[in-house]
């Protein structure tokens, strides 16, 4: 199975700017674990307090 090269920069680029870890280390992982870690990263990303939304 190839993996798109546009989908794995975009992945190696987020990891990188949260972790500040390096291309090789993230490379290194699998493919399920690097899926995993964006999702839990994702987490820290998401507000405490849920937005609200304001009809334009």
């Amino acid at each position: 199975m190839t993996y798109a090269t546009d989908q794995l920069w975009e992945e190696v680029a987020y990891v990188a700017r949260h972790l500040h870890w390096s291309l090789d280390s993230i490379l290194d992982l699998e493919h399920p674990d690097r899926v995993r870690l964006l999702a839990e990263i994702r987490k820290f990303d998401r507000p405490a307090v849920p937005r609200l939304s304001f009809p334009t």
